[in-house]
């Protein structure tokens, strides 16, 4: 092809002749529409299931189509490339079928999953080499690897045959019948993906707005447009690691740089919030770039009510371990969500009083309390609600009845349950470890039903677990260990919206109490 041909035709040109590359190592994707409520004022959605293809992700397109034009002294060398996970399982499946050794090496904190999944595709044919901790990194031992062996190095989106092979699910989605469509937003990364479909959807649907979509504190390609060429980020953020790239590729600016309408940047909360309805919707687990697109979409979905737009689910690869914390993390959370700490009297009932007055209509999903002063208390309560004009009313609520308040959502000390806790302060502990049942209401008929007499609460590490039951570990004082050995023994092992799971033994909780701090129970 006559390299003086413009970047733009060349490109559009590969992407023809990826066509006939690409499906001698996989097959076409599924398009699907995104199951939103009927009664939904927003736009039709439709997903690209890239998540479904051999290696979880769309990169196996670029990688098959670059290493499918490899020349026989090319291919006899091998190849190397570095990635964060999805394009090193691309060229691992390429390199298995065309029987090319491939040295990969992806940054030392790569999910496992990625890992196991490039030794897996590429089998005898590959060898994963870890290096660095960022994706830089990993380039920078990988383009030494290239100097020394002359093995010729595979780019994960700055080559203009590998977003060549990304364009061809555009292709996938202008024949499959369901366009046009008026939008489609594309996560960028280095920008290969965005490149080459925006081009091919550009040629067939000249009319359709492309919005790149990137994370907010991963705006390489908004910040090459701004100084008008390709420029490294101070930092990138690491929880959407598929495209945590810090500096936009040379050739992918090129073309996105006309072939976008606009760039859009989204949180890691509202990409939580995206995989959470990908599940809810389509029962499919989205790596967190993979569901950046519809993130973007949801965000702005009021903006354009009845338009059909187009998201890219590109990946699926995410450790088994960050489900678990994507899941309790902010955005998971379909309900609207506020973090109070409030002040109450450090006596028998004060609880109790704030839950009756203030949290009736409430849902706690965290709750954080230890004892630190003899007079006064400072709780911290997670509280969900549907309708957001009940969390808004809950200050002028607490005011009223003369609680002092501090509002600290999204707190450090909260997140990592860092709890004060003066155990100098208590005389007879005793720890339970319970489950609440989660329905509104547990809490409250346990602090109303069991919590009496001389029993004083000092210590309360609760967290809802997405379970029907909330784990926690509390701590009470008595005045005498006369009267906590009888509350232990009338303690009834299941109760009104709870289950006693186990009462530690006093050598235990005094332990427990000696301690200044205390941290989520394992």
């Amino acid at each position: 092809m006559p390299e003086s041909l413009p970047l733009d035709r060349q490109l559009r040109q590969e992407i023809l002749f990826a066509r006939e590359r690409v499906y001698h190592f996989a097959q076409a994707t599924p398009l699907e529409k995104l199951a939103l409520p009927h009664d939904s004022p927003g736009p039709e959605i439709w997903i690209k299931r890239e998540d479904l293809s051999p290696i979880k992700a769309y990169k196996w397109r670029g990688a098959a189509n670059r290493m499918a034009t490899l020349t026989d002294l090319e291919a006899a060398r091998g190849v190397v490339t570095a990635s964060a996970g999805n394009h090193a399982q691309g060229v691992a499946l390429a390199a298995r079928k065309l029987g090319i050794r491939a040295r990969i090496y992806m940054p030392r904190s790569t999910p496992r999953v990625k890992q196991a999944a490039v030794l897996h595709h590429g089998a005898e044919y590959v060898s994963v080499h870890l290096s660095g901790d960022s994706y830089d990194e990993a380039v920078h031992a990988a383009r030494a690897d290239e100097k020394s062996t002359q093995a010729l190095y595979i780019h994960a989106y700055d080559d203009l045959k590998v977003m060549a092979g990304q364009g061809t699910l555009a292709d996938e989605v202008v024949l499959s019948g369901h366009g046009p469509f008026d939008l489609a937003y594309l996560q960028i990364g280095g920008g290969g993906m965005a490149a080459g479909v925006s081009t091919w959807l550009k040629t067939y649907w000249p009319d359709i707005e492309i919005i790149g979509v990137e994370g907010v504190d991963q705006a390489s390609m908004q910040a090459a447009i701004s100084a008008g060429k390709p420029v490294p980020l101070s930092v990138v953020d690491l929880f959407c690691d598929g495209t945590a790239v810090r500096q936009a590729g040379q050739l992918p600016f090129e073309i996105c740089k006309t072939t976008l309408d606009r760039l859009t940047t989204v949180t890691n909360a509202q990409v939580t919030a995206a995989i959470r309805t990908l599940w809810e919707t389509h029962r499919c687990i989205s790596e967190p770039s993979g569901a950046m697109g519809l993130a973007a979409a949801l965000a702005e979905q009021h903006q354009y009510p009845g338009k059909r737009v187009l998201v890219i689910l590109c990946g699926a690869n995410i450790d088994f371990l960050q489900l678990g914390l994507i899941a309790q993390s902010e955005g998971a959370s379909t309900e609207h969500s506020r973090t109070l700490r409030v002040r109450i009297p450090e006596s028998p009932g004060a609880m109790l009083h704030l839950l009756d007055t203030c949290f009736s209509h409430l849902n706690i999903t965290d709750f954080q309390y230890g004892k630190t002063d003899r007079s006064f208390a400072w709780p911290a309560f997670s509280l969900t609600a549907g309708n957001p004009e009940t969390l808004l009313s809950l200050p002028d609520k607490l005011d009223r009845a003369g609680f002092a308040w501090q509002d600290i959502t999204g707190a450090t000390d909260i997140a990592f349950r860092a709890i004060p806790f003066r155990g100098d302060l208590l005389e007879n502990p005793a720890f339970l470890r319970l489950d609440f049942y989660e329905r509104a209401g547990a809490l409250h008929d346990f602090l109303a039903k069991r919590i009496t007499g001389n029993a004083n609460l000092s210590y309360f590490n609760y967290r809802q677990s997405g379970e029907r039951i909330g784990r926690a570990l509390i701590g009470l004082d008595f005045p005498s260990p006369y009267e906590r050995d009888a509350f232990l023994l009338s303690f009834p092992p299941q109760g009104e919206g709870y289950r006693l799971c186990q009462a530690l033994d006093p050598e235990t909780s005094a332990r427990l109490a000696s301690r200044p701090h205390q941290t989520q129970p394992a």
